[in-house]
């Protein structure tokens, strides 16, 4: 079992929990002002390497908690629920003195009620989309949390209202993203031709994304290739699953596809559109003011009970806080390389399309802006001290 450091006597301490690659990005740009607040801060717990630049240390890493839909999590129960109880024995047998659980809420929220419930201050890093799938979670958040970060600004008036303390401190990637992108500089470091135009595919980069989109991604080049010769594509992709991406694209024939180590945000900020996996990635290309395809495939029986619980017509964050499909979604049986490539095309032949989605794409950042990491540590700091 791993054990974490103890801090010196009285020193501020931090445990957190950041799931996938996306928590370990938000965990790690809010670090930064956590040490302005506490430079000498014993930090530990479940996190990936941008959080360890911060000085975090990880008992385990990140990508243990990386699954997605209900049939995948049952594959993996056994393991992340003995994570999770060996890390809550280490926390109520040595206290923190707060504890930050970074989305991945499946995992969080109930060891986040264990820790409160033995009087240990818990916050939570991004509000649980009670708005678009489970409305259920409120009560549960109630119990469980302390003080919610919201990255949007709905979300605090909807928890307010639930009698749950809430402060929004705005998106962490409207910071780590410009407001103006060098598309130019961004094709040069990836060696591509300035003067053709550019897809970006990005399937996710948890393996059962891997498994239901990025052979049907790589399909979609291929006829992308067949009805525009001059495009150029990159795929990146997470260094674990690269060789195993480079055999689909080989065996679907999509051999003028860039297979990248990670560089997602040069991808992005390189290309004309990109065709991109439903989830924290679409909000990044909407931040690069990209025109995208957003797309999603998983388990059949995952999908079903998703489906019930979803509460508005849109799963794409830029179509969400449009509060309309500004940009297509196209979802499991419609996911087809057929329908993908038409979609692909459409932006690429709508420059005026472009050109209006761009502007609405800077309104939503410049919403997004805000100092994120001083305003987490001070929400933090003023409920410690409460």
């Amino acid at each position: 079992m791993p054990l974490h450091p103890k801090a010196p006597d009285g020193a501020f301490s931090m445990a957190m929990v950041a799931g996938e690659t996306s928590g370990d990005l938000l965990a790690g740009l809010m670090l930064q002002g956590v040490h302005q607040q506490w430079p000498h801060a014993n930090l530990y717990g479940i996190g990936g390497p941008r959080m360890a630049a911060q000085g975090f240390k990880a008992l385990w890493p990140s990508d243990k908690l990386a699954v997605r839909g209900y049939v995948e999590v049952l594959r993996h129960y056994r393991e992340i629920v003995g994570i999770r109880h060996q890390l809550k024995a280490q926390l109520l047998a040595n206290p923190p003195s707060v504890f930050v659980g970074v989305d991945a809420p499946d995992f969080n929220l109930d060891l986040e009620r264990d820790l409160k419930q033995a009087g240990i201050p818990t916050v939570h890093f991004v509000c649980p989309s009670i708005w678009a799938w489970r409305a259920d979670r409120i009560e549960k958040i109630k119990q469980s949390v302390d003080h919610v970060l919201c990255i949007f600004p709905f979300e605090t008036d909807l928890l307010h209202a639930h009698g749950i303390a809430a402060t929004y401190v705005g998106h962490p990637l409207a910071q780590a993203i410009p407001l103006h992108v060098d598309t130019l500089k961004a094709r040069h470091e990836l060696q591509l031709d300035p003067n053709r135009p550019v897809v970006a595919l990005l399937p996710g980069s948890r393996e059962s994304e891997i498994t239901y989109l990025a052979e049907r991604f790589l399909q979609t080049a291929v006829q992308l290739v067949r009805q525009q010769s001059n495009l150029q594509f990159v795929l990146p992709a997470m260094p674990s699953l690269k060789a195993r991406i480079e055999r689909i694209r080989d065996s679907v024939g999509a051999t003028q596809v860039q297979i990248l180590n990670g560089q997602s945000h040069t991808a992005l900020a390189a290309c004309d559109v990109t065709l991109i996996a439903s989830g924290t990635a679409t909000l990044e290309a909407a931040l690069f003011k990209k025109p995208m395809v957003i797309a999603y495939n998983m388990n059949w029986i995952s999908w079903q009970m998703m489906k019930r619980k979803k509460l508005q017509p849109w799963v794409g964050l830029p179509n969400i806080l449009a509060q309309e499909f500004c940009v297509p979604e196209l979802l499991q049986e419609n996911a087809t390389p057929d329908n993908l490539s038409k979609a692909v095309l459409g932006w690429l032949h709508s420059p005026e399309k472009i050109q209006a989605l761009v502007k609405r794409f800077e309104t939503m950042h410049q919403s997004l802006l805000r100092d994120t990491p001083t305003l987490s540590a001070h929400a933090i700091q003023t409920l410690i001290k409460a």
